[in-house]
Formats: C-alpha cells, structure tokens, sequence
C-alpha cells in the first residue's frame, strides 16, 4: 500500500518479527498487524453471517480466518509488485512489513528516474486489479458447487479492487501521491520540489480523511467507521509531512561533505586495553557513547556503550577492547568527500549513530547524527 523512503521506515524493524523470505525479500510482520488480523477476522465472519443466517457458526468462524489470511496475502503480493519492480530497476528492497494499514515496501534507494518512480508506484495498484478480477472471476466458477467458497472469493475479489482504487488516491506516500511525483518530476525535472507538491497534497488528502471521520463519528451514527477513517487520515497526515521534512533536510545536506561536519581528531584506544579504563578514561570523562579500536594505525574495530553494557560490570576488568568490540567487518564507515545526505541516509537505514570516517584502513574522525544535528542548528542561526 505504501512505499517507504529508508528515512520514514527504519523505525519498524524494532516492533517487528521475521517470518520469512518470498524471491529473497525478507518478510515482517509489525505487531499491529495481530490485531488487525483479529479484527479483520471478526468482521468478515459478522459479515458473511450477516448474509448467510442459515450457515452454521463454525462455517462462518473459518471462512473469516481464511478471508484474513487471503487478504494479507493479497496485500503481501501487492507490495511484493512494488519491491520485485524496484529490484529490477537497480534499487534496493531492504524488507517487506505487513503492519496495522497493509504493508510497506521499504526501499531504501531513491527511485533515479521519474518513469522508475511512476512505474513502482503503479505496479502495485495495477496487481491488486488483477488479483480482484481473479477472486470475482474464482467465485462465478465456484457459486453452485460451493457457495462458502464463493461467498469468500466475491468478498476478496471487492477488497482488492478498493484497495486498488484507495491507493490511486493522489496523496503522498500513497501509490497514487508518488504516481503524481513521478509524473510532476517528469514535467518539471526536480524530483525535490516534486516531491514536496506531492506530500502537501497528500497532507490535504490526510485532512479530508480525518474531517470525515470526525463528522461519521460524531454525527454520521458511524462511531468505529469514522473512528477508523480518522486514524488512517492521521497515519497519512504524519507520513507526508515526514516525507516533506525529508526534503527540507536533502536540500540542506546537498553539496555538503562529511569532512565539514565529522569530528577529528577522535579518541581511540587499543585492542589491548580493558573495558573499565575505557570507561574510566574515555567514556565518562569524555561524555563519548562509542570509541573506535585502533591497533598500529589502523581502525581494526568499534566499541559502543551497547557492547559493553552486554558484558556486565563484573567482567569488565578482565576483557579487553578487542575482545568486546565489533570488528571491522561489521562496522559501516564512510570517507570524509562522501556525501553528507548519503552519509546520513546510511546511518538511517542500517540503525546507528555513528559512522567511522576511513581513508585505506585509516581513521580520520566520528560522524555522528548529534554532528549533523548542530551543523544543521548552526546554519538555521545563521540564516543560511
């Protein structure tokens, strides 16, 4: 249903749990998608009892389990669209969420033309049309041999085309909002400014959600609809002004360097010291939360507070740095003429505060998000 930009997405991993890989895309599920699954399970079932008083309970409990479950398949397949399209065109899908709205494609690559935007974008809507027509098509063959079965298929086949039809909207972040920027790019060339159009629109859109479902709530007789229809306009609301404040800052990152804005020089210590004279020595003293590991010149790893609160106090006058820090291998750095935004997107997307700032297995400095920060506060006072 949405595309998520590395910036808006990464928060997710925290509140999810991995269920497996479809084509090597890793798949998600946000925990508030249990709920809805309840939910959604409830509803179904009310509503095929709701046409069908003569089915047995029991009848009408199943077919709203399998309706749920065909729905978010039909949801995951949606974004898989999405993400199958982006991989093709050289951009990458870091996971696929299933979450309290229906999904997320989180692609953490900007799209590098207008018409990858727009295709993306569209290839999502487009499948959920196709799976709708299959699901009505399934439940003309299956009406006389087995009514249940078509009475689920008729229900899916109708979900899948709303759902085609409520992503097409023109508000970003939804398909149709980045529908609009690909073809806004196209016509004016800047991706930015196309951008920004696109998520104000889908600010207004986000309005005209919540102002309806305030008035179902209050006046429509509609209380858990216009409740419903309020949270999503919310949802909507704080997904493009998040995606416009992404552009402010890309513009206020461009043509900037990490070498203006990275810390240097930067302690380092040795594999060989212990884990309590770095925090006695460095850590306190310093007010630091991380120090690289530097053995005869050469960063060879990176000790974080998180590393050694794994180790317990117990244990820190006996283990070594190298011992307890993360190697090299493991560690994201960036070069010092890397550019700012890129740098700053990398820390987004894989989690982490800092980036170790290397030239040939050297280390010049610490880009951390608190340098970035002050850099960005220090222009804004400025006027620049």
């Amino acid at each position: 249903m949405v595309e998520s930009d590395a910036w808006q997405g990464a928060y997710m991993l925290k509140t999810t749990f991995y269920i497996g890989k479809v084509f090597g895309i890793p798949i998600r599920v946000h925990i508030s998608w249990l709920i809805v699954f309840v939910l959604f399970t409830l509803t179904f079932a009310g509503h095929f009892g709701s046409l069908h008083k003569d089915w047995p309970t029991h009848l009408l409990w199943v077919m709203g389990v399998v309706a749920s479950l065909l729905f978010f398949a039909s949801v995951l397949a949606h974004e898989l669209a999405h993400s199958l399209l982006a991989r093709s065109r050289g951009l990458h899908v870091r996971d696929i969420v299933l979450f309290i709205f229906g999904g997320v494609s989180e692609i953490t690559d900007e799209s590098k033309t207008p018409g990858t935007e727009f295709l993306v974008a569209v290839v999502g809507p487009l499948t959920s049309v196709v799976i709708g027509a299959f699901f009505l098509l399934l439940s003309m063959v299956t009406a006389d041999p087995s009514p249940p079965v078509a009475a689920v298929c008729r229900y899916l086949g109708f979900i899948n085309l709303v759902l085609a039809v409520f992503n097409m909207i023109p508000g970003y972040p939804l398909d149709g909002g980045r529908v609009l920027r690909g073809i806004l790019w196209k016509v004016t060339g800047n991706m930015d400014d196309s951008t920004k159009w696109a998520a104000r629109i889908g600010q207004f859109v986000a309005y005209l959600f919540i102002f309806y479902g305030i008035y179902s709530f209050f006046f429509g007789g509609d209380q858990i609809g216009g409740l419903w229809m309020a949270f999503i306009g919310w949802f909507l609301e704080n997904a493009a002004l998040s995606s416009y404040r992404q552009v402010q800052l890309r513009q206020a990152l461009a043509g900037h360097l990490v070498d203006e804005v990275m810390t240097r020089p930067y302690p380092a210590v040795a594999p060989d010291a212990s884990v309590n004279s770095v925090v006695a020595d460095y850590l306190l003293p310093l007010k630091l939360r991380c120090l690289p590991v530097v053995d005869h010149d050469r960063m060879v790893g990176l000790l974080t507070i998180r590393d050694i609160n794994s180790l317990g106090h117990h244990a820190w006058p006996n283990t070594l740095a190298g011992a307890a820090m993360i190697p090299m291998e493991k560690v994201k750095t960036v070069r010092s003429d890397a550019n700012l935004w890129d740098a700053m997107v990398l820390m987004t997307t894989e989690e982490v505060n800092q980036l170790p700032v290397v030239r040939d297995g050297r280390l010049e400095g610490l880009l951390t998000r608190a340098d970035i920060l002050t850099f960005l506060r220090t222009r804004a006072e400025l006027g620049l």
